[in-house]
């Protein structure tokens, strides 16, 4: 049937996209080709008059109209087939588009139109394109009375917010990706800051490599770092336990071996210091894993007998070799927060309600700041935190909600194996494979996801893409996204400051968007990038306090003269260790409190009556 091309009438819904003078009648495109997953449109770059319009972009949301439904469409290409600009007519160009779902109108008059990202009409050689609409752009981003928070607006139109699902992005584990200085640790404290106040019974912890994460969260956070946080030395697992005492080196199979033995011997006689070396076996048994108190001294008691005995001949170089390792971490200042004289009696509780804000008081976030802790006991550290995150949302059967943020998290769960440390990648893997069903949550945060483990990418249901300059994170992002929405990644190199690439569970579909701004004073490292102009010359620059937290040792103390003679049969975790003494001369923690016991009572046991 032929029909007269004056004839054909203009769209029957109108455009209020449009310009106010544009005509409804105007065709800004057609489609001359379409599969299963593209199309293209034919249009022109100018109008009659010559102008250029500028209404076809890259990045831009267009819509086909197929009468009862729209089908909607993503330029990520433009461009005329034969190269060239003619001054003299109007100007063909071609349009591609990735086709992303359709819109239809609601059932009743005045409804608001409703979004599938499937498609069940394809458009037809001559379907006619335009810009979309503002109620079928509102209608691709909603996310269906799910509970939601507004973290920013769209890239295409900065009147429509940017919405995520806060209870799908947290509890199916999220990530934040882009290169140095994009923003990406503003817009983490932007997401803490909007989850907490959708999610009042969320606690949080983050691993801050760079003490930056307290000064954008002063209201609602609790520092711990290598001065405040008691974290015992018998609360690690042995493989923990050994990573401090080797230093990050290798470790040595035979002292990991004797220790294994020993400890539970300690442990023994902490509990019953009357038994002796007899360990009881059955269910009761301690083992080196588990988190009961011990002392030091007991260690190094057991060792020096088991190098006493006569058929440990061959094994008196290695235990000789295990006793001066835990004697130099225990003495080691820097591991103070392990080793102190007060952490030797039984302080899980505290320590624990401490660390992940049981009762939270009104600040439910804690930033452990690692940026003055020992390189080589870290990942140790970490894997404790990690683990003991798991293990207190599956025992408290969903009552405590945890959300664990990793900074850097290429650092302790490389995607290499034999870098890292394995205690810390697996417990960091258990929250990833398991944590959602028992209320605990992971976020990545990460600059290189090429570098990190591709198991724990995996199971992060929603990326924030931020810009990234590396073909091989690039790539790692592309399998991760959808391939109805694969050209939106062709951004990923030229994006600006905040914007971001959001898709996975926690939006409706992949859409671009940029993050609200921040007030200057809560960007996250604030407080250490004020300048001072007092010091930019360096003369106020104290030099002296500078080595002396760079060395942290204690300063040299005075001879201690206690009023009276200490008991010597009552030591550091004793049951009533902590009965009210006698007056003494003040005193310093730090005094030779190595091996969690008073000077005068080191190596020495309660005596029978």
């Amino acid at each position: 049937m032929y029909v007269e091309r004056e004839a054909s009438v203009g769209e029957p819904t109108s455009q209020e996209r449009r310009q106010a003078e544009q005509n409804d009648k105007r065709i800004l495109g057609n489609v001359v080709q379409c599969d299963g997953a593209r199309a293209t449109i034919s249009a022109y770059a100018d109008d009659i008059d010559g102008s250029i319009t500028g209404l076809w972009t890259v990045g831009k949301m267009i819509s086909i109209n197929l009468g009862g439904t729209r089908t909607v469409g993503l330029v990520y290409e433009i461009g005329k087939s034969d190269r060239a600009w003619s001054n003299e007519g109007q100007n063909p160009i071609e349009v591609s588009v990735e086709l992303i779902g359709e819109v239809r109108d609601g059932a009743e008059p005045g409804a608001k139109p409703v979004f599938d990202r499937g498609i069940t009409i394809y458009p037809h050689i001559g379907a006619v394109a335009h810009r979309i609409r503002t109620r079928d752009l509102q209608a691709v981003y909603d996310l269906a009375g799910r509970h939601s928070i507004t973290i920013g607006t769209l890239s295409q139109d900065e009147s429509i917010a940017a919405n995520i699902a806060i209870d799908d992005t947290l509890a199916r584990h999220f990530a934040v990706v882009g290169t140095t200085g994009v923003g990406k640790s503003t817009a983490v404290s932007l997401l803490l800051r909007k989850s907490i106040a959708a999610r009042p019974d969320l606690r949080i912890l983050i691993l801050d490599p760079h003490n930056e994460f307290a000064a954008s969260l002063p209201e609602y956070c609790v520092r711990v770092d290598s001065k405040t946080l008691d974290l015992p030395f018998w609360m690690f697992k042995l493989e923990e336990f050994a990573e401090v005492l080797f230093r990050g080196r290798e470790t040595v199979p035979e002292e990991v071996d004797a220790l294994r033995d020993l400890i539970p011997a300690a442990k023994n006689l902490y509990r019953n210091p009357n038994s002796g070396a007899y360990l009881r076996r059955g269910s009761d048994a301690l083992t080196a894993d588990t988190p009961v108190p011990y002392r030091v001294a007991d260690l190094l008691k057991q060792i020096d007998e088991r190098m006493g005995m006569l058929e440990s001949k061959n094994d008196r170089p290695t235990l000789k070799s295990l006793k001066t390792r835990i004697e130099s971490a225990a003495s080691d200042p820097r591991y103070r927060f392990m080793f102190n004289s007060r952490l030797i009696e039984d302080t899980i509780h505290e320590t624990i309600g401490n660390i992940f804000r049981v009762p939270h008081h009104g600040r439910p976030v804690t930033c452990f700041e690692m940026a003055g802790m020992p390189s080589e006991v870290v990942n140790s550290v970490c894997s404790v935190l990690a683990r003991l995150a798991f293990d207190l949302a599956l025992w408290s059967e969903g009552k405590l909600q945890l959300l664990l943020l990793c900074e850097e998290a290429h650092r302790y769960m490389p995607a290499d194996p034999r870098l890292g440390f394995a205690p810390t990648r697996h417990a960091l893997s258990r929250i990833a494979k398991e944590g959602r069903k028992y209320g605990c949550y992971l976020g990545v945060v990460t600059q290189r996801p090429g570098e990190l483990d591709p198991t724990i990418l995996s199971q992060c249901s929603t990326f924030f893409a931020m810009r990234l300059a590396n073909e091989q994170d690039q790539a790692i992002i592309r399998s991760a996204i959808a391939d109805s929405s694969a050209s939106t990644l062709a951004f990923l190199s030229s994006m600006g400051q905040r914007e971001a690439i959001a898709f996975g569970e926690g939006v409706a579909t992949t859409m671009r968007m940029k993050f609200e701004r921040l007030p200057q004073h809560l960007l996250p490292g604030t407080a250490k990038r004020e300048p001072d102009l007092s010091s930019q010359n360096g003369d106020d620059v104290d030099l002296v306090a500078i080595v002396e937290r760079l060395r942290n040792v204690p300063k040299p103390q005075q001879a201690m003269a206690f009023v009276e003679t200490v008991d010597a049969g009552r030591q550091a975790g004793d049951p009533d260790y902590r009965k009210p003494p006698a007056v003494r001369a003040s005193s310093d923690d730090d005094f030779d409190a190595r091996y969690g016991l008073k000077p005068a009572t080191f190596g020495l046991r309660p005596q029978n009556d």
